[in-house]
């Protein structure tokens, strides 16, 4: 079976009404249609992508997202152009949200560019851009992963 991938991602988030309005706007601003909106959970999708944000249950709420625990790290999302990570970087400063890293290359893959961010809850998001086949074209050598 070939994968075309992540249908959608879902995230549990113990402010939701800090995160919430967050949400909204990076899903505009990403062109992802707003599809599943109550008071306890919304549902975006575009290009392929989904991503539910729903509250914590109240015993977890006083929890803080931790990178390096068990589970969620970080998630990604793949821009079509460079000039789409700096204008997604002008987008961020905007609306006060924080950056961890502006946007810079990487040594993941040949051209790789990307921005580093965080939601209210603390829950790391990337955006990075690749040219062509990336790590998949079979001139490439792969990076060292640390």
């Amino acid at each position: 079976m070939q994968m075309n991938g992540i249908a959608h991602i879902g995230i549990t988030v113990s402010n939701f009404k800090k995160c919430n309005p967050f949400y909204r706007q990076l899903f505009a601003f990403l062109e992802m249609q707003l599809i599943y909106d109550s008071d306890e959970v919304i549902y975006g999708v575009g290009g392929r992508t989904g991503i539910a944000v729903k509250e914590a249950e109240a015993k977890f709420q006083s929890e803080v997202f931790e990178q390096n625990r068990v589970g969620l790290h970080h998630f990604c999302f793949r821009a079509r152009t460079r000039s789409d990570i700096d204008d997604l970087y002008e987008f961020l400063v905007d609306i006060n949200a924080k950056i961890i890293r502006a946007p810079e290359e990487g040594d993941w893959a040949a051209g790789y560019y990307s921005v580093l961010f965080e939601d209210p809850d603390g829950i790391r998001i990337e955006a990075n851009y690749i040219p062509g086949k990336g790590n998949l074209d079979p001139k490439v050598k792969l990076p060292i992963v640390r």
